[in-house]
């Protein structure tokens, strides 16, 4: 097996039935298709049994976050990489293959992305540095609201994704791992349901000595969070800042673990404020 596909779902079954079209349709590589479903209500489960009987399904009967359903189908998975796929993605005929030619022939890369883009066809920019406490402190007090340039350097707004490069980390969406990187530093941390899940697994990978890579010659049309649309703001919000509070006390001194918890109530403040100034001013007009 060249690659095996796992889909997490949640709630959007026809982006997930677009996405398994358009995989079915791929050229050039054996794969196998796993859909990890987190407990949907839209009819997500009888969609993939009734129209795509040869995908692998495993139906849970509640919502386990993003990195413990990817573990549930990466331990059964028999391809030499495995490629973690939003349910809002829609591949060329060609990706895998691209995909699949490029990691055969850069065996230093232990995880690669591809080029997102829109259905316009204008380039999802993806790439970001290391969190660092300054970004991220920037981001919870809502400082790019004014300043958005304080966050340039850490959301590289000067990469050029049009040629390949070392990165730190690549976006979820499109995560393609060798099987090598799961065998020497194992699956994805669980202890994040949502949100830096990702960023960690690439600086495991940067620790045990792997690279992350940026790959611009596949592409595939990245339709940016259509399980996220059904999540209200305060459950996005505490989603994001529990795995970054979980990200900084795995990876940075303990100091900025507490500087960044004290900083979320002021945020959390500064955003209740700023929504009912909204809402006043929409009353007001």
């Amino acid at each position: 097996m060249d690659i095996s596909i796992i889909i997490v779902s949640w709630n959007v079954s026809e982006k997930l039935k677009d996405n398994l079209r358009a995989l079915y349709e791929s050229q050039g590589v054996n794969f196998e298709v796993f859909v990890v479903d987190n407990d949907s209500v839209d009819g997500t489960v009888e969609m993939v049994k009734k129209y795509y009987p040869q995908v692998k399904l495993l139906a849970n009967h509640k919502n386990l976050g993003f990195a413990k359903a990817n573990n549930q189908a990466i331990r059964e998975a028999n391809g030499k990489y495995i490629l973690l796929l939003n349910p809002d993605m829609r591949v060329f005929d060609d990706t895998l293959s691209s995909m699949f030619s490029w990691m055969n022939a850069h065996e230093q890369a232990w995880v690669a992305g591809c080029r997102l883009i829109d259905e316009s066809a204008r380039v999802v920019k993806q790439m970001r540095h290391f969190p660092t406490l300054s970004d991220q402190l920037a981001i919870i007090l809502k400082i790019p609201h004014i300043l958005p340039s304080v966050l340039n350097k850490y959301l590289r707004k000067d990469f050029d994704y049009l040629k390949s490069a070392s990165v730190d980390s690549i976006r979820g969406g499109f995560f393609m791992i060798r099987k090598l990187a799961i065998e020497k530093i194992g699956l994805l941390d669980e202890r994040f349901f949502l949100w830096f899940e990702e960023v960690d697994y690439c600086r495991r990978v940067k620790e045990a000595g792997g690279e992350v890579w940026y790959m611009p010659t596949a592409e595939c049309i990245d339709l940016v969070g259509q399980s996220f649309k059904q999540v209200n703001l305060t459950v996005k919000q505490k989603y994001f800042r529990d795995s970054m509070l979980k990200y900084f006390k795995k990876w940075r001194p303990a100091r900025e673990y507490w500087i960044l918890k004290i900083a979320w109530r002021i945020g959390i403040l500064i955003a209740i404020i700023g929504e009912k100034l909204k809402i006043k001013s929409e009353i007001s007009t």
